[in-house]
């Protein structure tokens, strides 16, 4: 359950705690599809439940490709994300744009329903992913200013790098557009079972970021975005990929 006051970027609000205990959730903190503003909420949509154990993203066979015409390689998500806006369509004004030439499809309300500026994130997640998806969660800017769009990765893991309990976990800093930033970001083959709840989680500072997993410190980063950033949670899933009739479905338990 989140507890929050005001925006978190224009008040420096500095707690939110998410348990994902409620059957729906709320959409004053969450956009419930991904990056919207390059194809629309409807054709976005994650799929998810609420259950005992927390919000579950699913890909069932069924779902569709996300930004099929747009995204060079065929690619399905479910995610979702505790900011949201864009300019009107039309214009090129929106979070995370994937390529040249991209512009506002669905003009999205603006939403920013945690948005920090430094302090602890922590994501309890598990999941089970077959060799041709992933999952991932991580902060990005929101995009007030376009080069206000550096990411801090908290944990990325592919499908097929999983070797029994070793997997080869993604985390570090992309640069993007951001003229500050430097790209610093590894996967490197650690002892972890994904089926299982971890903890990823960093330590943002002016300056510096450090990263940890169930705790221990795994690296540090001699750099940081300097403006307020929200976070994503999502699975993927790369169709092109898999075998002719496995049906397996991805899932993130968060």
């Amino acid at each position: 359950r989140s507890r929050r006051g005001h925006t978190a970027a224009m008040t420096g609000q500095t707690e939110f705690d998410e348990r994902f205990d409620d059957p729906v959730l709320d959409p004053a903190v969450w956009t419930t599809s991904y990056l919207p503003a390059w194809s629309s909420r409807a054709a976005a949509a994650a799929a998810y439940s609420v259950e005992k154990d927390g919000l579950h993203l699913t890909i069932p066979a069924d779902h569709p490709l996300w930004c099929p015409d747009l995204h060079p390689t065929p690619l399905r998500v479910s995610a979702v994300q505790n900011g949201n806006w864009s300019g009107p369509v039309g214009s090129t004004q929106g979070q995370q744009p994937f390529r040249d030439g991209l512009v506002v499809r669905e003009e999205q309300p603006t939403v920013l329903g945690y948005t920090p500026h430094h302090g602890h994130v922590e994501v309890t997640c598990s999941a089970r992913i077959p060799p041709w998806s992933m999952f991932s969660a991580w902060m990005v800017g929101i995009e007030d200013k376009p080069d206000r769009c550096g990411e801090i990765c908290l944990v990325e893991v592919f499908g097929d790098t999983l070797r029994g309990d070793r997997a080869a976990v993604g985390s570090g800093i992309h640069r993007f557009r951001d003229p500050d930033l430097v790209e610093e970001f590894s996967a490197e083959l650690m002892p972890l079972d994904v089926t299982r709840p971890r903890r990823y989680a960093i330590d943002w500072r002016p300056g510096r970021v450090e990263f940890f997993v169930d705790g221990e410190r795994t690296r540090v980063c001699a750099q940081a975005p300097s403006y307020p950033m929200q976070l994503i949670l999502g699975v993927f899933d790369f169709p092109d990929r898999r075998p002719a009739g496995n049906l397996t479905v991805p899932e993130l338990v968060v």
